[in-house]
Order: C-alpha cells, then sequence, then structure tokens
C-alpha cells in the first residue's frame, strides 16, 4: 500500500535526513554564500572585539582621575573605534541577511514547485484519500519550516558558535582558570537541558500541527459542501463536528505552551546561574587587585555577549526542531510513489482516427469487490456509445480507465479499433 503520511516509528531518525535534501539547492548558489559568510565573521570579529574597546575606555578614564585634561587626552581614536565597531557589526549583519535572502527564496520556490508537480503526477486515489484542507497546512508549514531552516541554520547557529568558542578563549588566555571553568559547565548545562526538553516538547508541537490540519480540513470541507449542509439542516452539527477538532487544537497548544515555560525557565535558571557566579568572581579579583575595573567591564560585557546568542541558539535550536517537524510531512508527500508510472520507452501518444478500443479488461479498486470483468468493446471516429446500468457498477470507472487514472488489472486499452462486435459486461 501507498505510505501518504510518515509514521511514528520513522520520524525520529528522519529529522535530521531532511538536511541532506537542502545541501544541493546551497550548492548552487555557493558565491553568494561564501560572500555571505565572509561577512558573517567580519561581523563576529568585530562584535568581539566591541569588550576589548570598552575595557581600553574603561582604564583610561579611571586612570585620569576624573581630572577634566586626563579625560581629554583619552585618545579619541578608542571612542570612535567602538561607534565604528558597533556600526560595522550590525551593517555586516545585515549585509549577511540581504545577500542569503535571495538563497532561501529561491530555494523555497523550487522545493514549492517541485511539490507542486508531484502532487499532480500522484494518481486519484492519492488525492481521493488526502483531504485537501490538511494538504494546503502541510504544504504552508513545510515552505515555513524550509524558510526558518535555511535562514537560522546557516547563519545563526554556526556563528553563534564561532562567537562563542572566541569569547571562551579570550577569558581563558587573559584571566584566571575559574571563569574557564564556570563557562564550560554552564554551557555543557544548557546545551544538554535544552537538547533533552527540546526532543520531549517535539511530540507537542507535532499533535498541535495535527490538530491544526484537522480543523482546517473539517472547516474547508464543510463549507465546500454548503449545499448539502442546508439541504439537511446540519448546520449545528457541522459547527459541533468543528468545535470538537477545535478543542483539540487549543488541548495541544496549551500542552506546547506548558512545555515552552518549562524549557524557557530551565534555560533562564541556567544562565542566571552562570552570570551570577562569573560576576562574583570578576568582583573578587577586582577587590584583591588582580584584574583593574575595566576587566571588570569586559568579563560583564562578556558574559553577556556570551549568554545572549547562547539563549539565542536554545531557540534557534528548539525552532528548528520545530520547523523539522513542521515539514516532515512535505517530504512525506514527496516520498509518495505514484500507482500509474509511465515506461521509461514508452511512445508520445499521437491520435488521429479518435477510434478507441477496450480489449478484455478487468479492474478492482480492491481485491475484495471486482467493478469491472473481462469488458471488450470499441468506438470507432465518429460513433456514440452509451453504457447505461445502476449505480456504482463501473460506468464512470471505464472513463477513469480511459483517461488513465487508473491501471487495468487486465486487459488492454488501445487508440485505434479492430472492428469487433461490442460486449460489454460490468459486474456489481
Amino acid at each position: 500500500m501507498r505510505q501518504s503520511r510518515i509514521s511514528d516509528s520513522e520520524i525520529q531518525g528522519f529529522n535530521w535526513k531532511i538536511l541532506k535534501y537542502v545541501f544541493p539547492y546551497l550548492v548552487e548558489h555557493k558565491t553568494r554564500i561564501a560572500i555571505a559568510i565572509s561577512f558573517m565573521v567580519f561581523a563576529k570579529l568585530a562584535s568581539v572585539s566591541i569588550p576589548i574597546i570598552l575595557k581600553n575606555i574603561v582604564d583610561g578614564l579611571e586612570l585620569s582621575n576624573n581630572e577634566p585634561a586626563a579625560i581629554i587626552a583619552l585618545p579619541i581614536g578608542l571612542l570612535v573605534a567602538y561607534g565604528g565597531f558597533r556600526l560595522a557589526n550590525v551593517l555586516f549583519g545585515e549585509i549577511r541577511d540581504l545577500l542569503f535572502g535571495r538563497v532561501t527564496e529561491r530555494t523555497i520556490r523550487r522545493i514549492s514547485l517541485k511539490v507542486f508537480q508531484h502532487l499532480h503526477n500522484l494518481d486519484l486515489d492519492f488525492h481521493l484519500e488526502r483531504k485537501t484542507g490538511g494538504l494546503a497546512r502541510d504544504i504552508e508549514r513545510g515552505t515555513s519550516g524550509f524558510n526558518f531552516l535555511m535562514r537560522f541554520m546557516v547563519f545563526n547557529i554556526v556563528p553563534t558558535l564561532i562567537e562563542i568558542g572566541l569569547i571562551i578563549g579570550i577569558l581563558l588566555y587573559n584571566f584566571e582558570i575559574g571563569f574557564a571553568i564556570i563557562v564550560f559547565i554552564s554551557v555543557f548545562v544548557y546545551v544538554g537541558f535544552s537538547a533533552l526538553a527540546t526532543e520531549w516538547r517535539i511530540k507537542f508541537i507535532r499533535e498541535a500541527n495535527q490538530a491544526d490540519s484537522s480543523s482546517n480540513n473539517q472547516a474547508i470541507d464543510s463549507l465546500l459542501n454548503y449545499e448539502t449542509t442546508k439541504y439537511f439542516s446540519n448546520e449545528e452539527y457541522e459547527a459541533n463536528r468543528y468545535d470538537v477538532e477545535l478543542e483539540k487544537w487549543e488541548l495541544a497548544k496549551r500542552k506546547n505552551r506548558l512545555s515552552l515555560f518549562a524549557l524557557n525557565g530551565g534555560q533562564a535558571l541556567i544562565i542566571s546561574i552562570a552570570i551570577t557566579a562569573m560576576l562574583i568572581l570578576a568582583a573578587k579579583n577586582v577587590i584583591n587587585g588582580s584584574i583593574t575595573l575595566g576587566d571588570f567591564v569586559l568579563i560583564n560585557a562578556y558574559i553577556m555577549q556570551l549568554f545572549l546568542p547562547l539563549n539565542f541558539l536554545g531557540f534557534v535550536y528548539r525552532e528548528i526542531k520545530g520547523s523539522l517537524a513542521n515539514i516532515e510531512q512535505l517530504f512525506g508527500l514527496l516520498k509518495v510513489k505514484p500507482k500509474i508510472n509511465e515506461d521509461k520507452d514508452a511512445k508520445d501518444l499521437i491520435l488521429r482516427s479518435g477510434a478507441i478500443s477496450f480489449e478484455n479488461v478487468s479492474f478492482s479498486y480492491n481485491e475484495k469487490r471486482e467493478i469491472v470483468k473481462d469488458v471488450s468493446f470499441e468506438i470507432r471516429a465518429g460513433e456514440k456509445l452509451a453504457i447505461v446500468g445502476p449505480s456504482g457498477h463501473g460506468k464512470s470507472t471505464l472513463v477513469k480507465l480511459l483517461f488513465r487514472f487508473y491501471d487495468v488489472s487486465q486487459g488492454s486499452i488501445y487508440r485505434w479499433a479492430k472492428h469487433k462486435k461490442c460486449n460489454i459486461e460490468v459486474s456489481s
């Protein structure tokens, strides 16, 4: 049987495999991406330089002893450099995003087109079984998930890791080992907690997505059949069915929100403890004279610069996991194989006379019930053939077979007639 959705047993191992589908699209824009990466590196170098400049400014002010002449003598270049590096950090980041935006948009366009074409290549059974509303939501969330994945995976997680590495290196080189130990433990605990908590709450994201698709599908199906609903005065019945789906959505969103609260609260606790420990150690060193007040400002600035991106990294990680959950069904659609496949050596169908011939055609939608049994007839150019019979006996099925919405179980359909005697037998 065809698989129209990814099973739960496949999801855990499938998530990160999605990334291999992204890579070929990135390679197509390697020059643009290389330039964007260069600006990313420039932005991060400017970012880690700002606290160093700030330290020198503070130390200079401290040595001046609040004397106006000394303040004026403070190297103006440091102040100008401080503003310049802050501007460079923001500007380089904006240029990076601008360059990579086109890569993201082009990728989303190509993937959306690929899914659209693939859906048109699938057979009729798939479209009869799938609900239009749920299918539309799967595609919408999938493309949105790709947008987030492309932008944040490439140019937020990697730069954040680079920045964290640079800051840890500077702290290790300039200050006592205690700062490095606090940073290492806090980063290790933070990343471990974020990963475990995010994996735990993914199931709530999936539940919310499924409930969202179901409620959306219920609403669209009901509105598409507006006349039937009015004929039978079923407005209240349809509203109750829709409300049942909305209740499931509400419950799923509540679980999702509570799990997010637990994740954010745990991350905030880890960061607060680490920052407090770092500042206490820095203040102690200032009091005993091992570091200057400028060093204290430097450490404080780096703490903020370390944990803000780390906190952002936690946000990006869980959002990426959520995006991967959102695009699971999109790739599930691409994995669906159509039942109707063209032979590799098939020739183009060229109609000349317009004749049609069914020869010993049999067909069944399932093994339990054969709809068409050993049907043979032909229609020559200009002729008309009427097929009559009770509903459900295969009249419309013959037309579907002619248009190859389904392949016949036995027999053949030709585009020419051999002038045989008509023999039509449609079983119930």
